[in-house]
């Protein structure tokens, strides 16, 4: 018998790729969307790499009870996907914090409700890496949000908290998905995450120097699979899986690597971090960078491999491929 999952978020950039990669393993798949407006564009999109005859939707939305109940009838599993990449500080962080750590705790509860068998969650290395100093970073790593480590990092950090507590002395079981940075194509959802948003800006020459960052990164289509294993692999249940490069790569790299593939605008200078801090005065993007600036840890992703047998796309053919879907 098909299994079907519930699948959050699935509009969006990973989501979409959730879906598909959902599909074409079998799995009956009921996607949610605030507006059911958005279905049609969804469908044709992963319709382009997978059958979609077991693809439905509901109306929910993260912020309210409503439909939560109804869409949750008859899954086996859910995917927690729901949630944006954004640097850039808010003026007032609860507008990320709020509805990041809210959705995920009605969504674990309706999930609980319901007798869900496993949730996975997407959450990022930034609830692991912020506010915090070593050589590499582990599973056990948590972010010190008591340090001034922006709205973002802030919000997946104390969602991901969340969820652990939540699920305490329950029946569910539960997964994370701790990605990095996010590269590779759009199958056609909007892309206006951090990553895709930087891309743009490195490939038209908006981004005129390379800020002194670098990033444990991931193939979007990786992402997708690693949450599919994490979702029935037995021994991925009460843990936390880093999804990204074991050693972190400079903007530097990526700069270069679009430079190489013919995107002639992106930069070749390096930012003085100066520079960047005083941007950060009035550009909340560049304040929102200022805390990863510098950081270059590695990461243990052993478990990743050996848990959830991941085998990488190369990072170069992520890069390029995503500049190639912005540039058309």
């Amino acid at each position: 018998m098909n299994k079907r999952v519930l699948l959050t978020g699935v509009t969006g950039y990973i989501g979409q790729h959730c879906a598909a990669e959902l599909l074409r393993q079998g799995f009956e798949v009921v996607g949610t969307v605030r507006n059911l407006s958005k279905v049609q564009e969804t469908k044709s999109a992963i319709a382009k790499v997978a059958p979609i005859e077991k693809l439905n939707f509901v109306e929910t939305d993260l912020l309210s009870n409503k439909g939560w109940d109804n869409a949750m009838k008859g899954c086996d599993y859910v995917l927690h996907v729901a949630s944006p990449f954004v640097l850039t500080d808010p003026k007032d962080e609860n507008e990320l914090i709020a509805p990041a750590v809210e959705g995920t705790v009605r969504v674990i509860k309706a999930a609980q409700n319901a007798g869900i068998k496993r949730l996975v969650l997407t959450s990022s290395i930034f609830s692991i890496i912020a506010g915090k100093q070593t050589d590499c970073y582990g599973s056990e790593d948590w972010s010190d949000t008591n340090a001034n480590i922006g709205a973002y990092a802030k919000s997946k950090t104390l969602a991901e908290r969340a969820a652990w507590e939540t699920i305490k002395g329950g029946k569910m079981e539960l997964t994370v998905i701790n990605p990095g940075a996010v590269f590779g194509p759009s199958l056609g959802a909007k892309l206006d995450g951090q990553s895709v948003t930087m891309m743009s800006k490195m490939i038209t020459g908006k981004i005129p120097m390379i800020p002194d960052i670098a990033m444990g990164m991931v193939d979007v289509r990786d992402v997708a699979k690693l949450h599919v294993a994490a979702m029935t692999s037995a021994e991925a249940s009460g843990k936390r899986f880093i999804a990204c490069t074991a050693e972190p790569i400079e903007m530097a790299t990526v700069a270069k690597v679009l430079r190489e593939a013919g995107y002639k605008k992106a930069p070749s200078l390096k930012a003085p971090t100066f520079l960047l801090k005083l941007m950060s005065l009035f550009d909340r993007e560049a304040k929102g960078m200022l805390p990863f600036i510098g950081k270059k840890a590695s990461f243990d992703n052993k478990a990743t491999f050996d848990v959830l047998k991941w085998n990488p796309t190369p990072i170069e053919t992520s890069l390029i491929e995503m500049a190639s879907g912005i540039s058309k």
